[in-house]
């Protein structure tokens, strides 16, 4: 039994949400009803709980609209979002599961819903990236619709949505007076779901064509742009400000140096050699074959490495995944950051064990800000405690940008 959900990797799932309380995205009266709903069920009962829940959301939402009850219209239909969102993590996998797409296009409508209510309605764009376009959305901080303002750019890791940004990140930076640009990129959300691209290591490059789609607009303002990443965005968005010159700062969180690192220590805990780690299509079947036992035997070993580690990086073996991870380090490119870093460490966090690296290569470009497990911000992204992270990280951009009222 886990803090509401039976199931544990259902408890990690169902209670992400606890986190967008503070912000509008959930209720907490709420989330334990879906709990009690789900009981010792399956995947499918709980997925049928939260969308259920989002359904009747949308629908209490589309009574407040007709009746002229816009603001509360607004809440129900973003909330909604955030319950769709939750529902399809435990179907994550390739093959896509058709349920998935169901409750994904159910959630891009709620937030779209939500977000076209108000006096300056927000509407999704499209950013032209390569040979397709990303989802994107640019946000006006409220009150300041007309105004040139300071913008963040925020960037997901490996398995949130831009759903999952606005109430864990944008929703805070909006109120403090920052514009907000939220998109999907290779590997995430629609990218992944819809358009079939995986992940992708030259954060760079991706961002270049997000950051050319905002300062197109006349409300940003081009000098104080910074990017902000969350979980494997703790990696992607240095790795981008270490190619895109235009970012007046970073924010990793957690701060990511070489998730090749992570990756490499797994296969070493295996008993796989440095040379193996270093080339690691030369692993014997036998190797592989111990490594995929293990991790199909652990419920969330298996989620992580097969149905969400394959699946986002376009892999089908452990050889490719482990191939295709060694990419994914700072350390040929990281001095190369020229803005300063604003870089989180929770205390129980295992992937912001390295945190302390960019400080080592880094210097004074960097802030580090630890948070522990005594203030309830000790697991991995501050989840327990998303405001606390928000104050803390949102005082030092305004600091950074001496940001004028």
């Amino acid at each position: 039994m886990g803090l509401l959900f039976h199931d544990h990797l259902h408890d990690e799932f169902g209670t992400w949400p606890l986190a967008y309380i503070p912000y509008g995205g959930a209720d907490f009266g709420e989330i334990a009803a879906v709990a009690r709903q789900v009981g010792d069920g399956d995947d499918g009962d709980f997925y049928r709980a939260w969308v259920e829940t989002g359904d009747r959301l949308v629908a209490e939402a589309e009574s407040c609209a007709t009746a002229g009850h816009d603001d509360s219209a607004r809440e129900l239909f973003l909330r909604a979002s955030a319950y769709y969102a939750t529902a399809y993590h435990p179907l994550y996998g390739s093959p896509v599961d058709p349920r998935l797409i169901a409750a994904f296009d159910k959630q891009v409508a709620a937030f779209d819903a939500g977000l076209a209510i108000g006096d300056t309605p927000v509407k999704a764009a499209r950013i032209p990236f390569e040979d397709t376009t990303l989802p994107g959305y640019l946000m006006p901080a409220p009150g300041h619709e007309n105004s040139v303002r300071p913008l963040i750019v925020f960037t997901n890791g490996y398995d949130a949505t831009i759903t999952d940004m606005y109430f864990a990140s944008a929703v805070a930076a909006l109120r403090r007076g920052y514009h907000c640009l939220l998109f999907d990129g290779p590997g995430q959300g629609e990218m992944l779901y819809k358009q079939k691209m995986p992940m992708r290591p030259d954060w760079e490059v991706v961002v270049r064509a997000v950051i050319d789609h905002a300062t197109a607009s006349p409300i940003v303002d081009p000098e104080r742009i910074v990017l902000s990443g969350w979980s494997l965005g703790g990696y992607l968005a240095p790795r981008a400000a270490s190619g895109e010159h235009r970012l007046a700062a970073v924010v990793a969180d957690p701060g990511q140096w070489s998730v090749a690192a992570g990756t490499r220590a797994l296969g070493a805990a295996f008993g796989l050699s440095p040379e193996v780690l270093d080339d690691p299509f030369s692993m014997s079947a036998q190797d592989a074959d111990t490594i995929m036992a293990a991790v199909q035997s652990d419920p969330s070993l298996r989620w992580k490495i097969v149905a969400r580690g394959f699946w986002v990086n376009g892999v089908s073996d452990i050889r490719e995944l482990f191939a295709e991870m060694n990419a994914y380090t700072l350390d040929e490119v990281g001095e190369r950051i020229s803005c300063p870093v604003v870089v989180t460490a929770a205390e129980s966090d295992a992937l912001a064990r390295g945190a302390g690296t960019f400080v080592d290569r880094l210097g004074d470009k960097v802030t580090l800000i630890p948070f522990i497990d005594a203030e309830g911000a000790g697991g991995h992204c501050e989840m327990g405690n998303r405001t606390l992270l928000n104050r803390r990280v949102l005082d030092r951009l305004d600091e950074l940008l001496a940001r004028t009222p």
